[in-house]
């Protein structure tokens, strides 16, 4: 069974919110899932995944810090050919989502679109948004 590998950052849970829609429209395309927040999230453990979604709440123009090490972590694996998405929460700017989507390019992963952000806090359309996203990701990783 293909394999999707979730890891988030986030400060006031909404982007927490974000990886488990993103998770539940995975499962619900038949993919196996596994979630992690930054913290805790082993950067093997996505080596071994056919599919990887990463993302942060921007905080101060940026990734939270959490996510920023766990990506400086993933240096050490290889992750070129993977598909791959980036997601995240913002208040004011909104540039995390985009600097990992350009990390995840620099470490070999395809990176698919849309980039998904959510302003402030998620609603009913912005779950739905990431459920989505989580079912074109498991469709491609099934491939």
């Amino acid at each position: 069974m293909a394999k999707l590998v979730i890891v988030y950052a986030s400060g006031m849970g909404t982007t927490k919110a974000m990886a488990e829609a993103i998770e539940e429209g995975a499962r619900s395309a038949g993919v196996e899932t596994v979630i992690n927040n930054a913290y805790d999230a082993i950067p093997e453990e996505l080596a071994q995944a056919d599919g990887v979604a990463l993302g942060s709440s921007t905080y101060e123009y940026k990734m939270l810090k959490p996510m920023e090490t766990f990506l400086d972590k993933l240096k050490t694996v290889n992750l070129k050919g993977k598909i791959g998405a980036a997601f995240g929460a913002y208040g004011w700017s909104g540039e995390a989502p985009g600097e990992i989507a350009d990390r995840m390019r620099s470490y070999g992963i395809e990176v698919i679109e849309p980039i998904v952000k959510v302003k402030y806090e998620v609603n009913e359309e912005s779950l739905e948004e990431c459920r989505n996203l989580g079912k074109l990701l498991a469709e491609k990783i099934k491939k």
